[in-house]
């Protein structure tokens, strides 16, 4: 997903034969005499079209006003003109639109209307009836905006037209109509936004042009961590670390709520993000000022794509595109395909969604998705809950999709009602998908639909499953994880390898555990926690653990002591439902107390093990492993201990833990030993599916909803203490190592750097396949011996407030020294050593990546990285791109890209090429030790997207790479030195 604006789409439009006009050509400052810019002719009137364009996005803001959660409650704040002009421009946008013929009203039952719409079917185009619900958001979206300039008709009739388009990958404008974050990713974006007016003010120009022009809502659920563990009082002990560790960030993102408009910030001990997304944010189809359209969304979390389960076009993207999107600059997306995913059946008994889900990850990562959007369809779909719906959605990451989409039906309506929309918005929404032809009834005949290509599952064939131990799509059913934890023990060391000995196999680490004998194995469960945004907002996943805890604590099953257990719901409405049905308790009793609202072990923030466990797994080298609800399992992630770590429902993760291992299987080996000696086994403890539709159906009720979102704003009195400064530029601290003004615009100036080609650039490291951006920029702990470590310690930081990298990501010291230091980096220039370091080539010295890399920089050298296939998977990840460019790579040379972090290479003005395909570094003879210079044209002008160019080493080797800049948009990134230093200039140029 690429970010563009109107200058940029101004200048796909003026191409011509004579050669691309850049920004600088087409919006230079006026003459004094001049009444527009780029003098007389069609570049005159086109910027007087920019400017016009501009001052209506700058002045139709909107924020959330009180009930803002009803898609008809949105409030508009004045600017700088009249109410009534801006009523007037408004207005009269629909006569101004190219398709203005097909804005219709929409009636109410009763009489009246609730509003005005583009109507798809009013097009009488039969094209569109084959067109995938997915597609059809994006051609609504094109139609309702479509001015001649930012978007055209012409832009309408290739999404029409998708079906022969899309093969062709060409680009198409499209604009969200809002953007959610987290505070992982919201305080940086918050950072480089006051970073931007700073430089706006630098500049001579109004530092308030930096101001989101959509409605924006961060959530703030990443920071709590599972310092205290099966404790009643875990939430509050967690809560009030949370806010001593985090003072100083939540103090900055409060600032920023007051400081920039149409800004909402859910405070800390909320919930999880996307699950309050799914319960409360999502509009699924908004009523602004009487005009309907779809609900889209774009997040800087990738789980974003979470709300596709409730029929809204959602997906992650870099916080540096969300920034932009932030300040009103249109995206620039390729026209997808889309993979139509037919679902039939029914799940069988005892089979849950996370099941489902992992067996879906597996199909589409084998079928191919990255960059597609993934369509579910069938009349399987009709027997799946939305909360299963949105389980799915979840995880389109891991599956490489930009969306795994459900379009709306009767379930999603229900849904709405139960989470507490109302009737009226609920009646609104299904009239208003209904008359547009985006809403699907399963009891009638289906037209059919066009898709890119076709999988299909039969929901019966879902067997229970986990996956791991090292990635997510890496499936293992139950009856064959025993044998499967045998060989990845025999392995060589990888994705599904531990390479440890025979011999070494059956070692058992004895140790004291509170004064009480214990022991680990290969194999033990150290962590075991319900956790995170896939599986917590699913009350059948959740009060299915809540019946595993209770059937096993009724027949004298305990879990061990030294096991780290946690539940750390997505919402407050979970607790609500767990207390109503009684299972609480029951979960209490084994340990998994509630340990607060937020991301936690998912994310890296599990906390630390008791010493005494720590200790028996290092002296051991014990293969210890954490079983988790996550969407992430990636080496290093979960714990720097855990070195296997495993997916699983929440029922599963209670019945791991109850074992103690993974090491087991569940068909033929008992659990434990319960009352009266007697052997409990997996189905003694396992509920049936009817058993978990009735704890759903007593327990999770409306009003739950209603009562917590009601006041999820009003936030808690830490919150509510936080003293911040009114001021609308933020007062830098030189001493903060939380907040930190970024280099990023301080040399910056109205001239463009123009493109730019690397000569003799050094390899700072060789990579593999599937670096993920967990390798390149960790979120979780900050080793004792890490290059940050080091620079917190000088500024007088102890090692029990180092907190995370996560929760550093304002401080670009921390970040660019937290650059590649994952304690689990394969480079292949160490030769087999696994570690966060690298070799300085012109020394042969083994450093630290930072290290190497200062060193590099000071010596005027530039560096390049050589990787494999599906280089920068995993979480969108700003700082994987930031952390990088701060480091001097200036470009990544690698088989594949995963979306989101290629895109956000380009936005930090890094280039990324990919070999020609059946080539890459071991196959070309490449060692590393070489220097690489990357033959660019010297003009942006003789640059196309998926251009071919030649890159030279010191040996006399030479190869053929692609470039990848996608779009035309991401070429005048590169011009402009970055995505954000295009903007600022963009927009001083208005």
């Amino acid at each position: 997903m690429y970010v563009t604006s109107g200058a940029s789409a101004l200048l796909k439009r003026a191409s011509h034969s004579s050669g691309r006009r850049t920004l600088s050509s087409l919006c230079r400052k006026p003459a004094a005499t001049s009444p527009a810019c780029g003098g007389a002719g069609s570049r005159g009137a086109g910027q007087q079209n920019l400017r016009s364009l501009s001052f209506l996005s700058a002045a139709a803001r909107w924020s959330h006003g009180a009930g803002w959660n009803s898609p008809t409650s949105q409030i508009r704040i004045g600017c700088s003109v009249s109410d009534s002009l801006l009523h007037r421009k408004i207005a009269t946008m629909a006569s101004e639109n190219a398709f203005k013929g097909i804005f219709t009203s929409l009636p109410k039952p009763g009489g009246g209307e609730f509003g005005k719409f583009y109507s798809l079917p009013a097009l009488n185009d039969p094209r569109i009836d084959k067109l995938p619900y997915s597609i059809r958001i994006l051609l609504e979206s094109a139609i309702r905006n479509c001015d001649g300039f930012q978007v055209t008709k012409e832009d309408v009739e290739k999404i029409i037209d998708w079906e022969k388009t899309s093969p062709k990958l060409v680009e198409i404008p499209f604009k969200p109509a809002r953007v959610l974050l987290q505070d992982f990713t919201g305080v940086p974006a918050v950072v480089d936004l006051a970073c931007m007016r700073d430089a706006m003010n630098r500049l001579g120009n109004d530092s308030n042009k930096i101001n989101p022009l959509v409605p924006v809502d961060l959530v703030i659920d990443h920071s709590v961590q599972v310092d205290v563990a099966r404790s009643e009082n875990a939430v509050q002990a967690n809560m009030e670390l949370e806010f001593q560790r985090n003072r100083e960030r939540f103090a900055f993102l409060k600032w920023g709520s007051n400081a920039f408009q149409n800004m909402l910030v859910v405070p800390p001990g909320s919930g999880i993000v996307h699950q309050v997304n799914l319960e409360y944010l999502g509009r699924v189809v908004f009523n602004n000022d009487g005009v309907l359209y779809p609900d889209s969304v774009v997040g800087t979390d990738s789980h974003t794509t979470m709300i596709d389960g409730l029929g809204v076009a959602g997906w992650g993207v870099g916080g540096i595109e969300a920034e932009a999107a932030m300040l009103g600059q249109p995206m620039s997306m390729v026209l997808p395909g889309v993979v139509g995913f037919k679902l039939s059946g029914k799940l069988r008994d005892g089979v849950t969604a996370t099941d489902l889900v992992l067996t879906v990850t597996q199909m589409l990562r084998k079928h191919g998705v990255v960059g597609k959007f993934v369509e579910f369809h069938g009349a399987g779909v009709g027997e799946i809950s939305l909360a299963d719906r949105a389980t799915i959605a979840n995880m389109s990451p891991e599956y490489g999709a930009t969306m795994g989409f459900f379009p709306v039906d009767r379930v999603t309506l229900q849904y709405l009602k139960l989470t507490g929309r109302s009737e009226e918005t609920v009646a609104m929404i299904e009239a208003y998908l209904r008359a547009n032809n985006m809403f699907v009834d399963y009891s009638e005949p289906q037209q059919e639909r066009v898709y890119s290509s076709d999988l299909q599952l039969d929901l019966s064939d879902v067997e229970p499953c986990i996956s791991g131990p090292k990635r997510p799509h890496d499936r293992v059913t139950l009856k064959e994880m025993k044998s499967d934890w045998h060989s990845c023990l025999d392995s060589k060391v990888g994705f599904k390898g531990f390479a440890v000995p025979k011999e070494a196999q059956e070692k058992v680490a004895e140790f004291s555990f509170h004064g009480q004998p214990a022991e680990l194995r290969h194999g033990s469960v150290v962590i075991a926690a319900i956790t995170s945004c896939t599986n917590t907002s699913n009350p059948s996943v959740m009060l299915g653990a809540g019946l595993v805890a209770k059937k096993a604590y009724d027949l004298g099953l305990q879990v061990k002591p030294w096991v780290k257990t946690s539940l750390a719901p997505g919402s407050g409405v979970v607790k609500k439902y767990l207390d109503r049905s009684g299972l609480q308790e029951y979960l209490n009793h084994q340990g998994f107390n509630i340990v607060g609202y937020g991301c936690t072990t998912c994310i890296g923030n599990s906390g630390e093990l008791d010493e005494s466990v720590g200790t028996a797994i290092s002296e051991n080298d014990i293969v210890a492993a954490a079983v988790l609800s996550g969407n992430r399992n990636f080496e290093g992630r979960v714990h720097p201990l855990t070195r296997a770590n495993y997916l699983a429902s929440p029922p599963l993760v209670v019945a791991y833990a109850l074992a103690g291992t993974v090491d087991i299987d569940f068909e033929k080996e008992p659990i434990g030993v319960g009352k009266n000696g007697r052997e409990v086994y997996f189905r003694d403890i396992w509920p049936s599916t009817q058993e978990v539709a009735d704890a759903v159906q007593s327990s999770v009720l409306p009003e739950m909803f209603r009562s917590t979102y009601e006041a999820i704003t009003k936030g808690n009195p830490m919150w509510n203490q936080l003293m911040v400064p009114n001021d609308k530029l933020y007062s830098w601290d030189p001493t903060s190592t939380y907040i930190h003004e970024p280099p990023y615009f301080k040399n910056m100036t109205m001239d463009p750097p123009g493109p730019h080609g690397v000569k003799d650039a050094y390899c700072l490291l060789n990579f593999g396949d599937s670096i993920t951006t967990d390798h390149i920029s960790p979120a979780g702990n900050i080793n004792k011996d890490s290059p940050a470590a080091k620079y917190l310690m000088e500024r007088g930081v102890e090692r029990k407030d180092f907190n995370s990298y996560g929760s550093r990501r304002g401080n670009d010291e921390i970040m660019a020294r937290g650059t590649f230091a994952n304690i689990r980096l394969v480079n292949k220039l160490l030769k087999g050593e696994v570690g966060p370091k690298t070799v300085h080539i012109p020394t042969g010295e083994k450093l630290s990546v930072f290290d190497a890399a200062m060193k590099y920089k000071t010596a005027g050298q530039a560096t390049i990285i050589l990787a494999g296939a599906e280089y920068g998977s995993g979480s969108s990840r700003d700082w994987a791109a930031k952390g990088p460019m701060l480091l001097g790579v200036k470009a990544v040379i690698a088989k594949s890209f995963e979306r989101i972090h290629r895109s956000n290479l380009v936005g930090m003005g890094i280039v990324p090429l990919c070999f020609k395909a059946g080539e890459d570094a071991e196959t070309l003879g490449l060692t590393g030790q070489e220097r690489y210079t990357i033959d660019l044209p010297s003009k942006i002008s003789d640059i196309r997207p998926g251009q071919d160019i030649t890159v030279r080493t010191d040996n006399g080797k030479q190869f053929t790479c692609t470039v990848r800049f996608d779009t035309e948009v991401e070429l005048e990134y590169f011009n402009n030195g970055g995505i954000l230093p295009y903007v600022i200039r963009q927009l001083i140029l208005q």
